[in-house]
């Protein structure tokens, strides 16, 4: 791992901020309908309307959206160049020439404009932990837009007035004060990610409905997978003055919904024990499954008689899952089971190596399986770093095998205590590479 303030290497750069995001748009238009861009390279909404239906092309602005001072503030900064750029620390690198996981300390908003200008679409997965504007977590916009009061007034006709205004604004723990903030953020990685990427993002109820909406307008309310409740807690706070308070939300977010496709969880060692193969199938391991089914038909009620002679019926207001054909086929491929006296009422024999070989992730995720906050906190304190409710490293494992994939360039621009970098270094060791690179940004 390396360790770095606001650095440069080769690859990184001054980026050009709105300039590159722009033209990698104009030359995917073009490649996809070079008659809508015109030669001084602009887009002709004429030629637009002929090609995809005048139905498709609107010139009305309505669309469903959140609104909040200081929006427009935010895109600007988004599409806005930086002229930042990366520097290394030799000294507090390690294996700078060899190591493929960085870290980057600056503000994550110049830090992500310098990564779009060479990552842009090559980011495979985003985990974010964001302050989550409590009051309590210490959040509050580290402005610098007193040097950059000029170029406010100029590019967006804003008066001294105003600009002032915005710079209280994003002092404070206001909710538009934090909207704007992620809002600038989320725009620009969402550039980064692949067109098969993913962004998981934490989050509690604070501000969930609020970040819900805006990321519905980023990455596309289509492009929605899941808001996943995650119970940080095991039991009740018993001094809570309402409710207590045990789950924290992590909202899911593709670049295109219909290219991402979720991996499956490995198997657990309580699931497997389910299968056996008590009747030495060359097929091998098998679990038993109900043959009857609730939705009754006529015609799949009918006696069976077991190897045994006795007849057999499905149970009261049920019928077995297929016609009595289906069934003789059944038996003559050895895929029901009369138990070992040849005495049972029949199952059919599901077979390991037909079922998915992993499982498919669910949107509750308990702490018996992905740990909870005090697990993270116990971790940080055996390294002695001090670090207020940090995510445990299993949560954040589980969110890279269901979003990640080998060789794949993972982000996290709120870095912390570093809770992703170890994810990712855990699953590589233990893995055998299952992740590739990793940037995370402090």
């Amino acid at each position: 791992m390396i360790s770095k303030d606001v650095a440069r290497r080769d690859g990184f750069g001054v980026s050009d901020g709105l300039s590159d995001s722009r033209e990698d748009l104009l030359l995917r238009l073009q490649t996809l309908l070079p008659d809508a861009i015109t030669e001084d390279r602009r887009v002709n909404v004429d030629a637009l309307r002929k090609l995809v239906g005048k139905e498709y092309v609107t010139d009305s602005n309505h669309r469903h959206e959140l609104k909040f001072a200081g929006k427009g503030v935010a895109n600007y900064l988004a599409d806005s160049h930086t002229n930042m750029e990366l520097k290394v620390e030799h000294g507090q690198s390690k294996d700078f020439d060899s190591t493929q996981n960085v870290v980057i300390r600056g503000d994550n908003l110049d830090v992500l404009k310098i990564l779009r200008k060479n990552y842009y679409g090559s980011v495979k997965m985003i985990y974010i932990d964001p302050p989550y504007n409590t009051g309590n977590d210490g959040f509050v916009y580290d402005d610098n837009f007193r040097k950059n009061n000029e170029e406010l007034i100029n590019d967006l006709g804003l008066t001294e007035e105003i600009v002032e205004r915005f710079q209280d604004l994003y002092g404070t723990k206001t909710h538009s004060g934090w909207l704007a903030f992620m809002y600038s953020r989320l725009k620009v990685a969402r550039d980064l990610l692949t067109d098969d990427g993913v962004i998981f993002i934490s989050i509690d109820d604070n501000e969930q409905a609020n970040l819900k909406l805006v990321c519905d307008e980023i990455f596309g309310e289509e492009d929605f997978i899941a808001n996943i409740i995650w119970q940080k807690k095991a039991g009740p706070q018993n001094d809570a003055k309402y409710l207590s308070d045990n789950h924290d939300f992590i909202l899911v977010y593709a670049k295109n919904k219909n290219m991402w496709i979720p991996n499956l969880l490995p198997r657990t060692e309580k699931q497997n024990k389910s299968y056996s193969n008590p009747d030495n199938d060359p097929r091998g391991s098998w679990m038993r499954s109900d043959l009857s089914v609730k939705t009754y038909q006529s015609e799949y009620d009918y006696p069976i008689t077991t190897p045994s002679g006795r007849v057999v019926h499905p149970p009261s207001g049920r019928c077995w899952q297929c016609n009595r054909k289906g069934f003789d086929e059944l038996v003559a491929d050895n895929r029901i089971w009369f138990g070992k006296l040849g005495d049972s009422k029949p199952s059919i024999k599901r077979f390991m190596s037909e079922v998915k070989q992993g499982i498919t992730p669910l949107t509750v995720w308990l702490h018996k399986d992905v740990g909870q906050t005090q697990h993270g906190t116990q971790e940080l304190k055996r390294m002695g770093v001090p670090f207020s409710n940090p995510k445990p490293c299993t949560l954040i494992e589980q969110a890279l095998r269901i979003g990640a994939s080998k060789d794949a360039i993972v982000l996290d621009f709120f870095a912390g205590s570093g809770t992703t970098g170890e994810a990712v270094m855990r699953l590589n060791s233990d893995g055998g590479g299952v992740l590739g690179s990793s940037y995370w940004c402090r």
